[in-house]
Protein backbone atom coordinates (compact mmCIF):
# COMPACT_ATOMS: atom_id res chain seq x y z
CA UNK A 1 0.00 0.00 0.00
CA UNK A 2 2.91 2.58 0.11
CA UNK A 3 5.93 3.62 -2.12
CA UNK A 4 9.15 2.93 0.36
CA UNK A 5 12.05 1.50 0.64
CA UNK A 6 10.06 -1.06 2.23
CA UNK A 7 8.42 -1.76 -1.34
CA UNK A 8 5.93 -0.08 -3.93
CA UNK A 9 2.75 -1.70 -3.90
CA UNK A 10 -0.53 -0.27 -5.86
CA UNK A 11 -3.99 -1.38 -5.61
CA UNK A 12 -6.37 -2.39 -9.26
CA UNK A 13 -9.09 -2.96 -7.05
CA UNK A 14 -10.16 -2.56 -3.68
CA UNK A 15 -13.08 -4.05 -1.61
CA UNK A 16 -14.07 -2.71 2.12
CA UNK A 17 -15.61 -4.99 4.22
CA UNK A 18 -17.69 -4.90 7.28
CA UNK A 19 -17.62 -8.14 9.63
CA UNK A 20 -19.20 -8.99 13.26
CA UNK A 21 -18.80 -11.81 15.05
CA UNK A 22 -21.41 -13.30 17.97
CA UNK A 23 -23.58 -10.49 19.63
CA UNK A 24 -26.26 -10.46 21.80
CA UNK A 25 -29.87 -10.19 20.60
CA UNK A 26 -30.74 -6.92 22.66
CA UNK A 27 -27.63 -5.01 21.71
CA UNK A 28 -26.95 -3.75 18.26
CA UNK A 29 -23.89 -3.20 16.32
CA UNK A 30 -24.34 0.28 14.10
CA UNK A 31 -22.21 1.21 11.26
CA UNK A 32 -23.23 4.81 10.37
CA UNK A 33 -22.25 8.14 9.40
CA UNK A 34 -21.13 10.73 11.25
CA UNK A 35 -19.68 14.77 10.81
CA UNK A 36 -16.38 16.05 11.55
CA UNK A 37 -14.46 18.89 10.93
CA UNK A 38 -12.33 17.49 7.54
CA UNK A 39 -15.70 16.60 5.15
CA UNK A 40 -13.24 16.28 2.10
CA UNK A 41 -11.31 13.34 3.66
CA UNK A 42 -14.98 11.71 4.33
CA UNK A 43 -14.89 9.04 1.98
CA UNK A 44 -16.57 5.67 3.43
CA UNK A 45 -18.33 3.76 5.98
CA UNK A 46 -17.10 0.72 7.37
CA UNK A 47 -16.24 -1.14 10.43
CA UNK A 48 -15.62 -5.05 11.36
CA UNK A 49 -16.75 -5.11 14.67
CA UNK A 50 -15.40 -9.00 16.50
CA UNK A 51 -17.89 -9.29 19.32
CA UNK A 52 -17.30 -12.03 21.95
CA UNK A 53 -20.32 -12.94 24.63
CA UNK A 54 -20.50 -9.42 25.99
CA UNK A 55 -23.20 -7.26 24.90
CA UNK A 56 -21.67 -4.14 22.81
CA UNK A 57 -22.61 -1.29 20.42
CA UNK A 58 -20.28 -0.44 17.64
CA UNK A 59 -21.03 2.54 15.23
CA UNK A 60 -18.61 3.40 12.81
CA UNK A 61 -17.51 5.41 9.89
CA UNK A 62 -15.12 5.03 7.28
CA UNK A 63 -12.95 7.74 5.62
CA UNK A 64 -10.55 6.44 2.75
CA UNK A 65 -9.36 9.05 0.25
CA UNK A 66 -5.44 9.90 -1.20
CA UNK A 67 -4.49 13.54 -0.42
CA UNK A 68 -1.96 15.63 -1.78
CA UNK A 69 -0.74 19.19 -1.03
CA UNK A 70 -3.91 20.94 -2.28
CA UNK A 71 -6.77 18.25 -3.16
CA UNK A 72 -7.91 14.87 -1.82
CA UNK A 73 -9.52 12.49 -3.64
CA UNK A 74 -12.26 10.11 -2.38
CA UNK A 75 -12.03 6.55 -3.24
CA UNK A 76 -14.85 5.37 -1.60
CA UNK A 77 -18.25 7.09 0.52
CA UNK A 78 -20.28 5.41 2.21
CA UNK A 79 -22.99 7.30 4.61
CA UNK A 80 -26.11 4.80 4.63
CA UNK A 81 -28.48 7.28 4.24
CA UNK A 82 -31.02 5.72 1.80
CA UNK A 83 -32.34 2.44 1.46
CA UNK A 84 -30.40 1.31 -1.49
CA UNK A 85 -27.81 0.54 0.47
CA UNK A 86 -28.19 -2.77 0.08
CA UNK A 87 -27.58 -2.81 -3.42
CA UNK A 88 -24.01 -1.25 -2.92
CA UNK A 89 -23.19 -4.03 0.01
CA UNK A 90 -22.77 -7.96 -0.31
CA UNK A 91 -24.00 -10.25 2.73
CA UNK A 92 -21.26 -13.09 2.91
CA UNK A 93 -22.91 -16.83 2.67
CA UNK A 94 -20.04 -18.08 4.36
CA UNK A 95 -20.42 -21.86 4.82
CA UNK A 96 -18.78 -22.24 7.79
CA UNK A 97 -20.08 -19.55 10.54
CA UNK A 98 -23.58 -19.27 11.08
CA UNK A 99 -24.51 -15.74 9.40
CA UNK A 100 -27.15 -13.35 10.10
CA UNK A 101 -28.56 -10.13 8.52
CA UNK A 102 -27.54 -6.93 8.90
CA UNK A 103 -30.26 -4.31 9.61
CA UNK A 104 -30.54 -1.06 8.80
CA UNK A 105 -31.05 1.92 11.84
CA UNK A 106 -29.90 4.55 13.90
CA UNK A 107 -29.44 2.70 16.86
CA UNK A 108 -30.44 2.98 20.16
CA UNK A 109 -29.49 6.51 21.02
CA UNK A 110 -28.37 9.26 17.94
CA UNK A 111 -28.46 13.23 17.26
CA UNK A 112 -30.46 12.72 13.71
CA UNK A 113 -32.32 9.85 13.30
CA UNK A 114 -32.66 9.91 9.65
CA UNK A 115 -28.69 11.05 8.84
CA UNK A 116 -27.21 8.86 11.69
CA UNK A 117 -28.72 5.63 9.93
CA UNK A 118 -26.08 2.90 9.48
CA UNK A 119 -25.60 -0.98 9.41
CA UNK A 120 -26.71 -2.93 13.09
CA UNK A 121 -26.50 -6.32 13.83
CA UNK A 122 -29.44 -7.74 15.50
CA UNK A 123 -29.67 -11.58 16.44
CA UNK A 124 -27.54 -12.94 19.32
CA UNK A 125 -25.02 -15.78 18.92
CA UNK A 126 -24.33 -14.82 15.42
CA UNK A 127 -21.81 -14.05 12.61
CA UNK A 128 -22.12 -10.79 10.38
CA UNK A 129 -20.09 -10.34 7.06
CA UNK A 130 -21.00 -7.72 4.75
CA UNK A 131 -18.43 -5.43 1.90
CA UNK A 132 -18.94 -3.63 -0.71
CA UNK A 133 -16.63 -2.34 -4.11
CA UNK A 134 -14.80 0.98 -4.29
CA UNK A 135 -16.43 2.59 -7.38
CA UNK A 136 -12.59 3.93 -8.61
CA UNK A 137 -10.90 0.28 -8.78
CA UNK A 138 -7.25 1.72 -9.76
CA UNK A 139 -5.08 4.05 -7.61
CA UNK A 140 -1.63 4.37 -5.93
CA UNK A 141 -0.93 6.31 -3.33
CA UNK A 142 2.72 7.00 -4.57
CA UNK A 143 3.85 10.50 -3.74
CA UNK A 144 0.37 11.09 -2.14
CA UNK A 145 -0.87 10.68 1.79
CA UNK A 146 -3.44 7.72 2.34
CA UNK A 147 -6.01 8.74 4.80
CA UNK A 148 -8.40 5.70 6.15
CA UNK A 149 -11.06 6.90 8.74
CA UNK A 150 -14.07 5.74 9.89
CA UNK A 151 -16.25 6.77 13.69
CA UNK A 152 -17.01 3.71 16.27
CA UNK A 153 -19.57 3.67 18.94
CA UNK A 154 -20.45 1.21 22.04
CA UNK A 155 -23.29 2.46 23.45
CA UNK A 156 -22.57 0.68 26.60
CA UNK A 157 -19.62 -0.60 28.12
CA UNK A 158 -18.13 -3.64 26.70
CA UNK A 159 -16.06 -6.38 28.44
CA UNK A 160 -14.84 -7.68 24.96
CA UNK A 161 -15.23 -6.94 21.43
CA UNK A 162 -13.43 -5.12 18.20
CA UNK A 163 -14.64 -2.51 15.91
CA UNK A 164 -11.88 -2.30 13.26
CA UNK A 165 -11.94 -2.03 9.38
CA UNK A 166 -10.45 -4.28 6.60
CA UNK A 167 -9.50 -2.97 3.08
CA UNK A 168 -9.30 -6.15 0.73
CA UNK A 169 -8.25 -6.31 -3.37
CA UNK A 170 -10.11 -7.44 -5.83
CA UNK A 171 -9.21 -11.17 -4.90
CA UNK A 172 -11.67 -11.23 -2.25
CA UNK A 173 -14.90 -13.50 -2.87
CA UNK A 174 -17.59 -11.41 -1.24
CA UNK A 175 -20.37 -13.49 -1.05
CA UNK A 176 -17.65 -16.15 0.93
CA UNK A 177 -15.96 -13.05 3.19
CA UNK A 178 -14.72 -14.93 6.68
CA UNK A 179 -12.35 -13.54 9.76
CA UNK A 180 -9.61 -15.25 7.67
CA UNK A 181 -10.07 -13.20 4.11
CA UNK A 182 -6.61 -12.17 3.35
CA UNK A 183 -6.90 -8.57 3.80
CA UNK A 184 -4.48 -5.46 3.02
CA UNK A 185 -4.88 -3.27 6.13
CA UNK A 186 -6.48 -3.15 9.31
CA UNK A 187 -7.13 -0.67 11.77
CA UNK A 188 -9.98 0.27 14.35
CA UNK A 189 -10.08 -0.57 18.24
CA UNK A 190 -9.92 -3.40 20.07
CA UNK A 191 -10.99 -4.33 23.38
CA UNK A 192 -11.05 -7.61 25.87
CA UNK A 193 -10.90 -7.45 29.59
CA UNK A 194 -8.63 -4.87 31.12
CA UNK A 195 -5.41 -5.85 29.79
CA UNK A 196 -6.51 -5.13 25.89
CA UNK A 197 -7.78 -1.74 25.25
CA UNK A 198 -5.86 -1.21 21.62
CA UNK A 199 -6.17 -0.07 18.32
CA UNK A 200 -4.71 -2.33 15.95
CA UNK A 201 -2.64 -1.00 12.98
CA UNK A 202 -2.17 -4.03 10.66
CA UNK A 203 -0.37 -4.13 7.06
CA UNK A 204 -0.02 -7.16 4.68
CA UNK A 205 3.22 -7.46 3.18
CA UNK A 206 4.48 -10.03 1.18
CA UNK A 207 1.84 -11.87 2.72
CA UNK A 208 2.36 -11.44 6.26
CA UNK A 209 0.11 -9.54 8.81
CA UNK A 210 2.40 -6.91 10.38
CA UNK A 211 1.21 -5.26 13.70
CA UNK A 212 2.85 -2.35 14.89
CA UNK A 213 5.09 -2.65 17.62
CA UNK A 214 3.63 0.16 19.20
CA UNK A 215 0.76 -0.16 22.23
CA UNK A 216 -1.97 2.32 20.62
CA UNK A 217 -4.40 2.96 23.52
CA UNK A 218 -8.52 3.26 22.22
CA UNK A 219 -11.36 4.42 24.30
CA UNK A 220 -13.44 2.09 25.99
CA UNK A 221 -16.57 4.96 27.03
CA UNK A 222 -19.54 4.82 25.26
CA UNK A 223 -19.56 7.83 22.94
CA UNK A 224 -18.58 8.40 19.53
CA UNK A 225 -15.12 8.75 18.35
CA UNK A 226 -13.47 9.25 15.20
CA UNK A 227 -10.12 6.95 14.78
CA UNK A 228 -8.04 8.58 11.68
CA UNK A 229 -5.02 6.55 9.86
CA UNK A 230 -2.42 8.75 8.05
CA UNK A 231 -0.42 7.30 6.15
CA UNK A 232 2.26 9.48 4.28
CA UNK A 233 4.70 9.16 1.06
CA UNK A 234 7.75 9.93 3.53
CA UNK A 235 7.56 6.52 5.15
CA UNK A 236 5.83 8.16 8.20
CA UNK A 237 2.32 7.70 10.17
CA UNK A 238 -0.01 8.99 12.57
CA UNK A 239 -2.94 7.63 14.39
CA UNK A 240 -5.36 10.32 15.80
CA UNK A 241 -8.44 10.20 17.89
CA UNK A 242 -11.23 12.67 17.91
CA UNK A 243 -8.68 15.04 16.10
CA UNK A 244 -6.04 14.36 18.47
CA UNK A 245 -2.50 12.61 17.49
CA UNK A 246 -1.82 9.64 20.10
CA UNK A 247 0.85 8.18 17.82
CA UNK A 248 3.24 8.90 14.95
CA UNK A 249 6.20 7.62 13.69
CA UNK A 250 8.33 5.76 10.99
CA UNK A 251 7.14 2.91 8.96
CA UNK A 252 10.09 0.88 8.84
CA UNK A 253 10.70 1.57 12.85
CA UNK A 254 7.20 0.46 14.29
CA UNK A 255 6.39 -2.32 11.43
CA UNK A 256 9.07 -4.90 10.36
CA UNK A 257 9.15 -4.27 6.60
CA UNK A 258 12.13 -4.78 6.43
CA UNK A 259 14.81 -8.17 7.24
CA UNK A 260 17.03 -6.99 10.34
CA UNK A 261 20.50 -5.52 9.27
CA UNK A 262 22.32 -7.71 11.55
CA UNK A 263 21.11 -11.55 12.16
CA UNK A 264 23.03 -14.22 14.39
CA UNK A 265 25.65 -16.18 12.40
CA UNK A 266 23.86 -19.25 12.14
CA UNK A 267 27.42 -21.10 11.49
CA UNK A 268 29.00 -19.63 15.03
CA UNK A 269 29.62 -21.98 17.53
CA UNK A 270 30.74 -21.56 21.43
CA UNK A 271 34.16 -22.05 22.29
CA UNK A 272 34.84 -25.05 24.57
CA UNK A 273 36.96 -22.97 26.59
CA UNK A 274 34.37 -20.19 27.00
CA UNK A 275 33.50 -19.95 30.55
CA UNK A 276 30.34 -17.89 31.15
CA UNK A 277 30.24 -18.81 35.11
CA UNK A 278 29.59 -15.65 36.72
CA UNK A 279 30.76 -17.31 40.00
CA UNK A 280 32.29 -20.47 41.13
CA UNK A 281 33.25 -22.22 43.95
CA UNK A 282 35.77 -21.15 46.84
CA UNK A 283 38.32 -23.96 46.10
CA UNK A 284 40.09 -22.78 49.83
CA UNK A 285 36.75 -22.73 51.70
CA UNK A 286 36.12 -25.86 53.95
CA UNK A 287 33.17 -27.45 55.90
CA UNK A 288 33.17 -26.73 59.59
CA UNK A 289 33.82 -29.67 62.23
CA UNK A 290 30.51 -28.82 63.48
CA UNK A 291 28.47 -28.79 60.21
CA UNK A 292 27.13 -31.80 60.44
CA UNK A 293 23.93 -32.52 62.92
CA UNK A 294 20.80 -33.72 62.26
CA UNK A 295 17.45 -32.34 60.75
CA UNK A 296 15.00 -34.00 63.08
CA UNK A 297 16.40 -34.19 67.54
CA UNK A 298 14.15 -36.12 70.02
CA UNK A 299 11.84 -33.91 72.15
CA UNK A 300 14.04 -32.97 75.51
CA UNK A 301 10.66 -31.92 76.95
CA UNK A 302 8.34 -34.74 75.84
CA UNK A 303 7.69 -37.32 78.63
CA UNK A 304 6.00 -40.73 78.73
CA UNK A 305 2.80 -40.46 79.35
CA UNK A 306 1.44 -41.92 82.44
CA UNK A 307 -0.98 -44.74 80.82
CA UNK A 308 1.85 -45.64 78.49
CA UNK A 309 1.70 -49.58 78.73
CA UNK A 310 4.80 -51.28 77.52
CA UNK A 311 3.53 -54.16 76.76
CA UNK A 312 0.78 -52.79 74.76
CA UNK A 313 1.93 -49.81 72.86
CA UNK A 314 5.59 -50.92 72.64
CA UNK A 315 8.90 -48.78 74.09
CA UNK A 316 7.78 -45.01 74.34
CA UNK A 317 10.33 -42.95 72.41
CA UNK A 318 9.57 -39.22 72.52
CA UNK A 319 8.36 -37.42 69.54
CA UNK A 320 10.80 -35.93 66.84
CA UNK A 321 11.20 -31.94 66.93
CA UNK A 322 13.57 -29.88 64.69
CA UNK A 323 17.17 -29.16 65.32
CA UNK A 324 18.01 -25.59 65.97
CA UNK A 325 21.46 -26.48 65.15
CA UNK A 326 20.21 -28.48 61.98
CA UNK A 327 22.30 -26.11 58.72
CA UNK A 328 21.28 -28.23 55.70
CA UNK A 329 23.80 -29.26 53.10
CA UNK A 330 27.07 -27.43 53.07
CA UNK A 331 28.14 -26.18 50.07
CA UNK A 332 31.28 -23.69 49.52
CA UNK A 333 31.17 -20.10 49.15
CA UNK A 334 30.76 -18.41 45.96
CA UNK A 335 33.38 -16.12 44.36
CA UNK A 336 33.86 -14.21 41.15
CA UNK A 337 35.41 -16.48 38.21
CA UNK A 338 38.32 -14.43 37.27
CA UNK A 339 37.98 -16.85 33.84
CA UNK A 340 34.52 -15.05 33.28
CA UNK A 341 34.17 -13.61 29.73
CA UNK A 342 30.08 -12.96 30.20
CA UNK A 343 27.52 -14.90 28.25
CA UNK A 344 28.19 -16.06 24.49
CA UNK A 345 25.75 -14.56 21.48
Amino acid sequence: MFASKAGKQSLDCIVCSVEVLGMPSKWHNTIGPHIHSTPHWLSANGVIPRLDSQPMICKALLALALVSVSTAKIYFREDFLDADWSKRWVQSQHSGKELADFKWTAGKFFGNEEKDKGLQTSTDARFYAISAKFEDNAYTNDGKDLVIQFTVKHEQNIDCGGGYLKVFDCSLDQTSLHGESPYLIMFGPDICGPGTKKVHVIFNYKGKNLLTTKDIRCKDDVFTHIYRLVVKPDNTYKVLIDGEVVEKGELEKDWAFLEPKKIKDPEAKKPEDWDDRAKIDDESDTKPDDWEQPEYIADPDATKPEDWDDEMDGEWEPPQINNPAFKGEWKPKQIDNPAYKGPWV
